[in-house]
């Protein structure tokens, strides 16, 4: 640290591909700072179980997992600051990096500030959320012990966390707007068979109806455009993530989606800016890729750091 808000790594987010790379830069005694941001740790404490991260063969909560990886950083002396980003600007030969009550300089900046849910955009949705409509069953699957809920989204997420409510629940109702279950097979085939579930693929949802709260789902065959109506209690949505990149469209290049555009290095178009995790463009999103991309913006950041003395 040059001066009280100067650091030579400064990193956004405190996901798995944050705190990686705060591991990694200060091994290489450079004493990054973390803003941690609104979500602490990330996707990843959102999560019931990980069974498909190295070292735990019997699986472990994603809470546990991202609290794990937390205190290996603080171990190493790591700044966590409990900020969010909410202005990157791009200065001659640094970073400049303001939240609503601090402003830092950073000479290499390491964005992994993650996603957030994608929403389903239907009438309903905002009027009722927090009151039946959810993004997140470990945070709300308790509230709906002996009820009826949806899921909407049949990928790896949504199938997942369909499993930790069957915890709770008397029935799914699982709603994919493609005509097959995208998630992997081995999770599909766990629950498909319980008697508690019923898919509907190749639906759209129309509206999610309720006066106070969730009552009921409107569903469109899309084969058929018939439309039905499917009575729940809570509708958790699962339908693909949005990038959080608002305040980076001018900084560095995003893709027709919004995520960072990254090379091999995961080097962004920004000279000294690099980005890793879901942020970034790239064909797959886990936790052992975020890793990955975590310790290789790190240890990139520290040759261009390197190549700057």
């Amino acid at each position: 640290m040059v001066s009280d808000n100067h650091y030579q790594v400064l990193i956004i987010g405190s996901g798995p591909a944050g705190l990686t790379a705060a591991i990694y830069s200060a091994r290489a005694n450079f004493k990054p700072l973390v803003l941690e941001g609104m979500q602490p740790g990330g996707q990843l404490t959102i999560t019931t179980e990980v069974e498909n991260y190295p070292g735990f063969p019997d699986g472990i909560n994603g809470f546990e997992l991202a609290e794990k990886m937390k205190q290996q950083v603080l171990r190493f002396g790591v700044e966590i600051v409990g900020a969010e980003a909410q202005l990157v600007r791009k200065k001659d030969k640094s970073v400049l990096v303001k939240t609503d009550s601090r402003e830092f300089e950073t000479a290499a900046l390491i964005i992994a500030i993650g996603t957030n849910w994608k929403k389903l955009n239907v009438p309903g949705e905002d009027e009722l959320r927090g009151r039946g409509v959810s993004y997140c069953a470990t945070c709300d699957g308790p509230l709906f012990k002996k009820r009826k809920v949806a899921v909407i989204g049949c990928g790896n997420s949504g199938i997942q966390e369909g499993k930790f409510l069957l915890q709770f629940v008397t029935h799914i109702t699982f709603v994919e707007f493609l005509p097959q279950v995208t998630a992997d097979k081995l999770l599909y085939d766990r629950i498909k068979e319980d008697e508690r579930v019923d898919f509907f693929l190749n639906h759209e949802v129309i509206s999610i109806d309720g006066k106070d709260r969730v009552e009921s789902i409107t569903l469109k065959d899309r084969a058929t455009q018939k439309q039905k109506k499917v009575g729940v209690d809570g509708v958790f949505i699962y339908v693909g993530l949005d990038p959080n990149t608002d305040m980076l469209k001018d900084v560095v290049g995003l893709d027709e989606k919004g995520f960072v555009v990254v090379n091999e290095r995961m080097e962004t178009s920004a000279r000294g800016i690099f980005a890793a995790g879901d942020i970034c463009v790239k064909a797959i999103r886990q936790v052992v890729t975020a890793c990955a991309e975590g310790a290789t913006a790190a240890i990139n950041a520290y040759h261009y750091l390197e190549s700057m003395r």
